[in-house]
């Protein structure tokens, strides 16, 4: 039963929560019936796209705030002369964005 329970945790598609429902066991049908009662309100379906722009949010900044210390090592680099090449590996910008540092 255990596994059964961890099966359904686990479960990312309506293809797995429906192999359990026929497996007929009473109680994983009623937890999956309330699964589907709770995730079809319109309270539930505005939370997680909250959620999921939350964590757009946060992945978008953390994208931003990587390029940006990119770019200051990119300009510290360039300050010491050194290789573009050199830059574009430690770095991981662009040839293109570092001439457009210049």
């Amino acid at each position: 039963m255990l596994l059964l329970w961890l099966s359904l945790f686990k479960a990312e598609t309506e293809e797995e929560l429906e192999k359990i429902k026929e497996m007929e066991v009473p109680v994983m049908s009623q937890a999956i019936n309330a699964y589907y009662t709770i995730t079809a309100s319109s309270e539930f379906r505005e939370k997680e796209r909250l959620r999921a722009k939350a964590r757009h949010d946060e992945a978008q900044a953390l994208y931003n705030a990587r390029k940006e210390r990119d770019i200051e090592i990119a300009r510290k680099l360039l300050k010491r002369n050194r290789p573009v090449d050199e830059i574009v590996e430690d770095t991981g910008l662009t040839y293109e964005e570092i001439k457009n540092l210049r």
